[in-house]
């Protein structure tokens, strides 16, 4: 029998194929060029051997697969981009090509005569799931640790080996729909509910259930081979049909706003293809996909929400010539709300942390903060009550900085307050073990600052967590003037061991992220300050894909907070930094009116008690003279949401403060949700080209003030036809670095 490098075969005494995928230099398996290679001369062996009666195809590792290697994907692109200058018809046909290898692939395994059936034994994901539909038996392990799902869309592409038309065919037309156009994540229950898989088996007998399978007759063909196959939902163009399709293409809109291809792509492939024979609407999937690769979208997205995001994760900024940390005991000094989000994570990754507050009730109502978390995680199946008994052990709450003794880390989250911060600073280094590095939480006092209350600034360093801790992926390790490598690496250590996404940052005021965030709050009160209808910023911001109108933003960071950071910014840089008519409306909201956003349930909005929804504050329009709203322009609207943020990212790299794009673009997904199908701050100039980009903001400037002045970096970059991709390469971050 031939020997493969990624899969064994062994034949038992049934005449089953156990084909076991483990790959020898992977964690997890992921789909390459010699996998599928291997696959294809797999498929031809079982389909060839007279002795073999069908084949079980299951994963050697803990999970069955993560899918395409997209950097694959990246360089099919590459390979695109580069035959498109001599040959523009020569490069998309070799594009249709490689982007139809997989599918057609899984297509010659379910047409090869014997019957296959997929274990699954873990996560499951895109391709592999895609190779798990298209065999003719599906079995999942009965395991929280088994997850399904076709994510690709969350990519800016969509599953273009046949799971556009496997799912629609196998589930109701509903369900298909949501699942594609989402990326939904599947349990096992809920796949067998759908028709996607047949059974669900105890993880030992996995094999046994598969195996079994074929041993009772399974057949070697699909449904849809069969004559007579029927769709779940019926015919297209039928009366089902008709109440089907409108509103779905309604749905998809109102949630993307159009600004996702590949999610119209999803519903695009769908429809046509259920009006057409199996073979021919794999065809047109691999149409679309071949469109869909060509877009810019598809191409930031996958950069950014994947190449980069899995970079990020591996630590590609941490000093390589530190040794890795594996934490014994963390401190958190605060048990506040911040304070006890961030000793959840760090329980829940498994690690012994001391939740230090003024008193013993204090850091026990902290402590509940978890019990409270774990208590909604079991009531969703998330989690059991031994889950909840582990994580609470690892927590010891205290009102004594003793405690701290032996703590490898200690996070300051204490209230906002330079003196207070200053006191847990010197009681805390004063039980601290010389190597320990203390880390503050603050959003908004400068690190540099903070760190001259310490006896060591090279062990003092930010770590900047987003609320609500526990949900929100992003982490901001800022760098003080005189923080050492040390210190930067155990925190990203950390950042990465409670499996959250870290990007460094140089000191300054308000950091990367909130100077964005800052921006597009300005700009919304500037556009209701020119009387355009709080409804119309609101669903302008929207529209340009922010997952979150600014009013409403604004609301849930507190209006009088807004107050508070333009107060201090006028007492530290002068009143010519804040624009004084934004100054006047906080003012109006909060002194006139006492709304002080969510908290005090009126802001911005109104939040009248449940179930009644949150609404925009009626009086808000009498403010202001309003707008007839025909005569704005939506569009410009957009832009200028889009445009603040990304020249004050540009801004923030010219300045040094980011040094590397990927941590600028993945950044701004993460932490606001900067318009995800832009690919981020960065990529959405890139993405249009720095020359448009420039040319666009002058118009603004011209028409609504210096805050669309374009930094010279952009001016330059303009003129050379510079991405930021290219002046700013990783690589080049890597050896600034050094240096």
């Amino acid at each position: 029998m031939t020997d493969y490098k990624n899969f064994t075969v062994d034949v038992d005494a049934d005449g089953i194929a156990l084909v076991t995928w483990d790959m020898p230099d992977r964690s997890m398996n992921v789909f390459t060029e010699e996998v599928m290679n291997e696959l294809d001369a797999i498929i031809d062996h079982v389909a060839g051997s007279d002795g073999i009666k069908g084949a079980v195809i299951t994963s050697g590792k803990e999970t069955f697969s993560g899918g395409a290697d997209l950097t694959m994907l990246q360089k099919m692109l590459g390979q695109f981009e580069k035959e498109k200058a001599k040959d523009p018809k020569k490069a998309v046909k070799l594009l249709f090509d490689n982007a139809g290898r997989m599918g057609w692939l899984w297509r010659k395994l379910e047409t090869s005569g014997k019957p296959w059936v997929s274990a699954i034994n873990g996560t499951c994901m895109g391709g592999a799931f895609e190779l798990s539909l298209a065999c003719h038996g599906r079995v999942a392990a009965d395991s929280p640790a088994v997850k399904m799902a076709l994510p690709e869309v969350k990519v800016g592409i969509f599953p273009g080996a046949g799971g556009t038309q496997r799912v629609p065919r196998l589930a109701k037309p509903q369900e298909a729909l949501q699942m594609l156009t989402t990326g939904q994540t599947l349990t096992p229950q809920k796949a067998k509910a759908m028709g996607l898989i047949h059974e669900i088996a105890a993880p030992k007998k996995l094999v046994e259930t598969a195996k079994k399978m074929i041993l009772d007759g399974l057949s070697p063909v699909q449904p849809w081979d069969e004559k007579g196959f029927k769709l779940p939902g019926g015919p297209v163009y039928s009366a089902a049909g008709a109440n089907l399709w409108p509103p779905a293409i309604a749905i998809l809109r109102r949630e993307t706003y159009n600004n996702y291809p590949a999610a119209s792509a999803i519903l695009k492939c769908v429809y046509e293809g259920m009006l057409v024979p199996f073979d021919t609407a794999l065809t047109i999937e691999q149409r679309y996909f071949t469109e869909i690769m060509q877009t810019t979208e598809a191409k930031m997205m996958i950069r950014s929400l994947f190449v980069s995001l899995q970079e990020l994760n591996k630590g590609a900024r941490r000093p390589d010539d530190v040794p890795a940390k594996k934490f014994k005991k963390i401190g958190v000094l605060g048990a506040g709300f911040m304070g006890a989000g961030i000793a959840f994570v760090t329980a829940k990754a498994g690690i012994p942390v001391v939740l230090i507050d003024r008193d013993t009730a204090s850091a026990e109502k902290g402590k509940a903060h978890s019990a409270d978390l774990m208590d909604k995680a079991i009531k969703k199946g998330r989690a059991t009550a031994e889950d909840k008994e582990k994580l609470l052990s690892l927590i010891t709450p205290s009102d004594d900085y003793a405690e701290l003794e032996g703590c490898d880390l200690v996070i300051e989250a204490v209230f906002e307050d330079s003196e207070i911060k200053k006191t847990a600073t010197e009681k805390a280094e004063a039980v601290l073990k010389p190597s320990a590095v203390f880390a503050s939480n603050t959003s908004t006092i400068p690190i540099s600052g903070l760190a001259k209350n310490s006896k060591r600034p090279k062990n003092f360093i930010g770590i900047h967590f987003f609320s609500p801790v526990d949900k929100m992926m992003l982490v901001e390790i800022i760098m003080g003037k005189k923080t050492g490598d040390k210190a930067l690496a155990m925190a990203m250590d950390y950042v990465r061991a409670i499996k959250k996404t870290p990007i460094v940052v140089n000191d300054t005021r308000g950091f990367y992220v909130n100077r964005c965030v800052l921006r597009y709050m300005q700009e919304a009160f500037s556009m209701v300050i020119e009387g355009v209808p709080a409804p119309m910023v609101e669903n302008a911001a929207k529209m340009a894909g922010m997952p979150v109108g600014p009013l409403a933003l604004t609301d849930e960071t507190a209006v009088d907070l807004a107050q508070k950071i333009m107060k201090q910014t006028v007492r530290d840089l002068g009143p010519k930094a804040v624009d004084p008519r934004h100054m006047e409306l906080i003012d109006t909201l909060v002194d006139k009116h006492g709304r002080l956003g969510r908290k005090n349930g009126k802001g911005f909005y109104d939040y009248p008690a449940k179930p009644a929804k949150k609404h925009l504050w009626a009086c808000l329009k009498d403010l202001y003279p309003q707008k007839s709203p025909d005569k704005i322009d939506v569009e410009e609207l957009q832009e200028r949401f889009l445009a603040t943020i990304a020249l004050e990212a540009a801004r923030i790299m010219e300045e040094g403060i980011v040094v590397d794009p990927r941590e600028a673009d993945v950044g701004s997904i993460l932490a606001f949700g900067f318009a995800p199908y832009t690919g981020g701050a960065l990529s959405y100039i890139d993405g249009m080209g720095a020359d448009a980009f420039v040319a666009m903001t002058k118009r603004l400037q011209k028409k609504y003030g210096k805050q669309f002045k374009a930094p010279k970096l952009l001016l330059d970059m303009a003129e050379s036809g510079e991405t930021f991709y290219q002046r700013f390469a990783p690589e080049k971050a890597a050896e600034k670095k050094a240096a």
